[in-house]
Order: structure tokens, then sequence, then C-alpha cells
């Protein structure tokens, strides 16, 4: 993931400069400093010019997260600038390891004080707007946060209901006016939308000190608006816009459910998917009708290029039958490539019984970039008897339905 200048930048190691076992072990030590990486290792050979050539070989922290800025007084392209002037290895996501959180937060410190000229205490952390997506908060650490949600003219969606939808994303979060409207608009406007009431609004925020507690009760009055159904939906730029809205199963003249509106959509890109257009895109598009309560729905599709399959690679199957599998397999060299398909091929194989010995099955792919080419590699194993093999009885059961 990054780039080898960077990662040479960071080392403190120049090309052509000459260094040996306490240059590298330094260069190691920095790179591990920068919490990046889970390993660094590295490797070096005697220079015919002199020195060492090394090899540096790391390993890097998996989960990396998108950082956002609460309530810092400061111009936030500027700010961006300055992180990755002090941090070159890293750009807009990072990891969310305590070094770097730490040294974050002393750079967005460092940036205030030189740029106003006052101290701020700043902290970083990991937390979720969203249910299930993390991101990085850099925030001053004086902030008061939420310790009790409360809501005030719901009628149709009780109060236990919307209560569960915010606390997982609000309770000990930062409080601010803004985020916390962002944390209704990402966790219960949703819940409003699976029942068609897409104008629901947030009018009020009302804040108290907590009573048992530290932190915030944040009250919050709710207009519910009225339920919307769903008007027309149209396709722009797939490659059959009026089978692709057939595809989606659309609920027209329905109650406009989201949830199910994305589904439909998620329908449209998988179908898309299955022909080759492995990087397809979708965005949903609401055009509103507020008069007559209908909202109607455009799906913009990007498919990008288009897959084709290169060839299969067939491991762990004897002479005999890898031929016989081969044969068996139905996407031929340069015709669009299925991501389904070697999966589903593999479990077509299991339920006709064709094997004695089976054990586990799996498949994996190999794509170029450049040539859009998709190779395919299938892989049996035995089940510990002996090794997955076309023997007595297979024909037999290969004829029986699958159960």
């Amino acid at each position: 993931m990054y780039p080898a200048d960077r990662i040479l930048t960071v080392s403190g190691l120049k090309v052509g400069q000459v260094a040996g076992k306490p240059e590298f072990d330094a260069a190691r030590d920095r790179l591990i400093a920068t919490g990046a990486f889970e390993t660094v290792g590295y490797r070096f050979n005697p220079s015919p010019q002199g020195g060492y050539n090394a090899v540096f070989q790391v390993t890097e922290i998996g989960q990396i997260f998108p950082y956002r800025f609460l309530d810092i007084p400061a111009e936030e392209a500027s700010l961006r600038k300055y992180l990755r002037q002090q941090e070159p290895l890293f750009d807009d996501k990072i990891p969310g390891t305590q070094p770097v959180l730490d040294r974050y937060a002393t750079h967005v410190a460092d940036y205030l004080a030189r740029n106003s000229g006052k101290g701020q205490a700043i902290i970083a952390k990991v937390s979720a707007e969203r249910v299930g997506e993390l991101e990085v908060f850099i925030e001053p650490s004086d902030l008061p946060s939420v310790a009790e949600v409360r809501f005030t003219g719901n009628k149709v969606i009780t109060t236990p209901i919307l209560q569960k939808a915010i606390s997982s994303v609000a309770i000990g979060a930062v409080y601010t006016p803004e985020h916390f409207q962002q944390l209704l608009d990402n966790s219960v406007r949703p819940v409003y939308e699976v029942q068609g009431r897409i104008r629901v609004k947030f009018p009020k925020l009302e804040t108290e000190p907590a009573k048992d507690v530290k932190g915030l009760v944040v009250k919050v009055t709710v207009e519910e608006g009225p339920v919307y159904k769903l008007g027309k939906v149209s396709v722009v730029g797939g490659l059959d816009p009026e089978a692709l809205v057939a595809e989606g199963k659309f609920k027209l003249k329905e109650v406009a459910n989201f949830d199910e509106i994305q589904l439909a959509v998620n329908r449209i890109r998988d179908s898309i998917h299955r022909t080759g257009y492995l990087d397809v895109l979708t965005e949903t598009e609401r055009k509103i009708d507020d008069k007559n309560l209908i909202v109607n729905v455009v799906v913009h599709v990007k498919t990008g290029p288009k897959y084709t399959f290169g060839k299969v690679d067939i491991q762990g199957l004897d002479l005999l039958s890898e031929p016989q599998i081969r044969k068996m397999w139905a996407i031929k060299e340069g015709y669009p490539f299925n991501p389904d398909y070697p999966d589903y091929f593999l479990s077509r194989i299991r339920a006709d019984g064709m094997f004695d010995n089976l054990g586990k099955t799996k498949s994996s792919t190999t794509i170029d970039a450049k040539t859009h080419v998709v190779d395919v590699t299938l892989n049996f194993a035995g089940d510990g008897k002996g090794p997955p093999m076309i023997g007595p009885g297979s024909e037999k059961r290969r004829r029986q339905p699958p159960q």
C-alpha cells in the first residue's frame, strides 16, 4: 500500500549513501516507530561500489481508517497538508494504533499553537459515526461527551427504537451540534426512511448535564413528516436500462422503503457484475415530488472495463480426474468472466457426488489489472481417507439429483 519511495524517505536512508548494519538497524527502528508496520526486517549484501545493498521486508498494519476533525479551529485543507508533511508515509487514511493516534494529536496541537498562538489539548481516537464504519476523530480533549439521548415529537416510531439506533454511535461520543446532527442523519434517519418518511427532520437539539454520570443529556425534537411512495425508477449508464430496472424488482407505487430500494440497486449491480464488469459502481439519486408525496429514483451506473476469462488451473486431482473436470468447466477463454461461477461450479460438483474422498474445495482468482483477464485456480483436497478421485459408484451418484 505504501509507495517504496515514501518508505525509503521515512527510513532515513538515501540511495548512494554508504551504510552498514548500524545504519540499517536504525532505519528499521524508524520504520517500526511509525506504527504503520507489524514487522520490519531487512537483508543486505556487500555492494561492488562499497557499502551495502539492502532490501527491507515489511508487513503492513491491516486496518487503516479515514480521519476527520471535530471542532478544530483551522482550515481543513491546510491542516491535512501539514499532517502529510509531518507524516510522509500516510495520506488520508492512517492506522488506528495508539502511537499513530498520539502523534497525529500532537501534530494538530502544534499546528494550532504555531498558527493561532494558543495552546489546546487534542486527542485522536477510533470511533464510529455509522454503525460498523470506523473512523479516526481528531478533536479537542475538553469537548463534552454524550451520556444519554432523549426524543420528543416522535409518534410513528417509539422512543426505545430510536434510542437503540442512536446509542451505539452517540453514547460516549463528543458532542457538538453539527456532529450530533450527522449522527442522527446516519443512524436515526434510515429508521424512518424504511417507512417512507424521507423528509424526517431533527430541528431542535437541547442539552443539559447528566445527573448520575459525567456528560450531557441530549434532547432531540423529531418532525417525522409524511409518507412517500416510490414513483418511477430509471437507470442511467447501464448496458440495457430497461432490463436492469426489471432486474432490480422495485416495488413501484408502494411505500418508498429505502432498505428495499438499496437491495434492488444491489441486484442491479450484481447482475452487471456477473457479466464481467467487476469494477461496476452504482449511485442512487432521489428526485422528490413533495406535492404528490412521491420519490423517483435514478440509478447511475459506471460499468468500468469488462473482464474476460483467461485460464483455469486445477490442483489436487489425479491425471484421470483432472481432464474430466476441465471438460465440465463452462466459461471459455475470452468470454466475460462471472465471478460467481467458480464457487457455483465447485458446489455443483459436490452436490452431484462425483468424487470419493472429497474434502474441502476452494477457488481463487488472479486478476490482471492491465489486460482485464482473470485466471481461476480450483483446489481439491482429500478427506483424510485418500485423495479425491472419480471412483466406483460415483457415476451413479452423479446422475441422482442433488439433495
